[in-house]
């Protein structure tokens, strides 16, 4: 018996949300609805990445859709629903739909450490992810992910590295040596960091993370000036030397016009084996003093876990290795908050703008 799609869209027109007002179609929570000669598949999506009732909901929708499926397989899955960035026309990666910059103006706080979780944290939450290492001079993402192959191209793009769900870039994938030096100065360093937007086959993305270099240089300056990013993640350790640089970059975000979305207090806490005490081995309340300067909320405190070094030296992170952990957990958290922050940030409401036309100004005019 074939399968009529509208008489699938009829069913969830009448299904009632559970804790909302309104019906599955009216509230806008059908992604994907396909149906081939293989099976029926159904993408929920909806705002809040930790709505209670989506077991309930998903038996209501395979109660009402089995008896339409023609005794085809049914499979129904989520996704978290988030806004988009405005992408303008010369955008350098039109198919991202949202670009998120992990940067931090101190180094060895663990920004590659963050950035790699949460690129595993937003895949497991039913998105499409990219991450690029825009670290040229000290990229990890190659270990992190346990990658060392050389990307292929086909003469007008170059086709990322995948791992584990997410399409990677990075400077260490078409190094000839690892441990090489990349000794260049700033406008090749502008010019790899853009091929490495535009000329890479991203395609259709949820999420591209950029995992930044530390201080307030030139990749920061190229990506405020080239790319409208959705906005940054700010991270941290609690201790005050940490403190001084990280609002340096938290300045500059406000300076240059990139949103800041939220900061990750990382190696916030440490519980040892046998008790169930918190110590703060690096002192509290950093995240929350840089959370409070950028306007932005606290998305997480991440635990100082000997599993994340092992995990990111194997190769294998530690969402990805241990994720019913604390600390995955603790990721996972992080990227709820994260679609959380930028739902609330309305796409183009950035309250700063800045003139990129390259006038006579010494210094990048900023308006309010």
């Amino acid at each position: 018996m074939a399968v009529s799609q509208q008489a699938l869209v009829d069913a969830l027109r009448g299904i009632s949300v559970p804790g909302l007002q309104g019906s599955l179609l009216e509230l806008r929570m059908v992604a994907e609805l396909d149906v081939d000669a293989s099976n029926v598949r159904v993408v929920l999506c909806a705002a809040d990445p930790a709505y209670p009732h989506r077991a309930e909901l998903t038996r209501l929708v395979e109660e009402r859709l089995a008896p339409l499926s023609g005794g085809l397989p049914l499979a129904v899955s989520w996704k978290a629903d988030v806004a988009s960035r405005n992408i303008a026309a010369d955008d350098p990666v039109p198919g991202a739909k949202n670009i998120i910059l992990v940067m931090s103006g101190k180094g060895g706080v663990g920004k590659s450490t963050v950035a790699t979780n949460l690129s595993l944290a937003l895949s497991r939450l039913g998105n499409r992810v990219g991450l690029l290492d825009a670290d040229i001079y000290g990229p990890s993402i190659p270990t992190m992910f346990g990658v060392n192959g050389r990307p292929t191209s086909d003469g007008t793009k170059i086709e990322p590295l995948q791992r584990f769900g997410v399409k990677l870039m990075s400077i260490g994938f078409l190094l000839d040596e690892p441990h090489s030096a990349v000794v260049w100065r700033g406008p090749m360093l502008h010019s790899a960091l853009l091929q490495f937007l535009k000329d890479v086959a991203w395609g259709e993305l949820d999420f591209l993370i950029l995992d930044l270099p530390p201080g307030t240089g030139d990749v920061a300056l190229t990506l405020s000036q080239r790319v409208r990013s959705t906005g940054a993640v700010i991270v941290t350790t609690p201790q005050e030397v940490a403190l001084q640089d990280v609002y340096k970059s938290v300045s500059m975000a406000h300076k240059v016009g990139i949103p800041v979305l939220g900061v990750v207090e990382n190696e916030s806490y440490f519980v040892c084996d046998g008790c169930s005490k918190r110590h703060e081995i690096f002192g509290s309340g950093g995240g929350a003093k840089v959370a409070a300067m950028a306007r932005a909320p606290l998305l997480g405190q991440i635990p100082i876990d000997p599993a994340v070094r092992v995990a990111g030296d194997n190769g294998i992170p530690v969402v990805q290795a241990a994720p019913r952990s604390a600390t995955a957990e603790a990721f996972v958290k992080v990227a709820e908050q994260l679609f959380a922050s930028i739902n609330q940030v309305a796409p183009g409401s950035t309250a700063l703008h800045i003139d990129r036309s390259g006038g006579v100004n010494r210094h990048l005019p900023i308006s309010r």
